[in-house]
């Protein structure tokens, strides 16, 4: 049950990453939290079936850390969906 902290803390984190990183005219506004939760979900699942209990301060500082990797995956994106329109316009003759 506890793993729906971790969800909303990798959704909140998510949801920074969307104001903080640049591009947000190439994406929607739920993706970077999505991604945030997904990770930070994920995360606390491989940690509890490895072993962690809830008292462990791993556990719970492990969502907050790892929903910031949201931010590279974001950049990522944001990169290829500038190049791909680009090349698009290019295609189109629209430059």
């Amino acid at each position: 049950m506890q793993i729906i902290l971790a969800f909303i803390v990798g959704a909140v984190v998510g949801l920074a990453v969307h104001y903080l990183a640049g591009g947000r005219d190439t994406r929607g506004a739920a993706l970077a939290p999505v991604i945030g939760a997904f990770l930070a979900g994920l995360v606390w699942a491989i940690l509890t079936w490895a072993g962690l209990g809830l008292d462990s301060a791993w556990l719970w500082l492990s969502p907050l850390v790892v929903a910031w990797l949201a931010w590279p995956i974001v950049a990522l994106l944001a990169r290829t969906r500038r190049a791909h329109d680009l090349e698009e316009r290019k295609r189109l003759r629209i430059v």
